[in-house]
């Protein structure tokens, strides 16, 4: 059973920082595109950020320069840097997998921002 397993969330101050990890068992994510999306709630789930199997990247405009993702297709993994947190940052945190015909999340994982 394909699995991917966030981790890395939690509680952070204004201005702090967190990488999330994506991990993938039973897939190999060198041809899958991959991306991060949150949802907070009462808001629809949203792309934070994606990284194509080539490696391009796109971002949320709400968090460019301060976040980045990348991917090391040898540990089968995905990170999500978030520096500079704000408040509005918080959210549970989804790991998506992507290639045609099919489509994989991970469980979440919460990030909270407050001091």
């Amino acid at each position: 059973q394909v699995q991917l397993v966030e981790s890395g969330g939690g509680l952070v101050q204004p201005g702090g920082s967190l990488r999330l990890s994506c991990a993938a068992s039973r897939l190999f994510l060198d041809i899958y595109n991959m991306g991060w999306y949150r949802q907070a709630p009462g808001k629809q789930r949203e792309l934070v950020a994606a990284i194509t199997s080539g490696g391009s990247t796109n971002y949320d405009d709400s968090v460019k320069g301060r976040f980045t993702i990348s991917r090391d297709n040898a540990k089968n993994t995905v990170y999500l840097q978030m520096n500079n947190l704000k408040p509005e940052d918080t959210a549970v945190y989804y790991c998506i997998a992507e290639v045609v015909g099919s489509r994989y999340w991970g469980q979440g994982t919460q990030v909270t921002v407050s001091s």
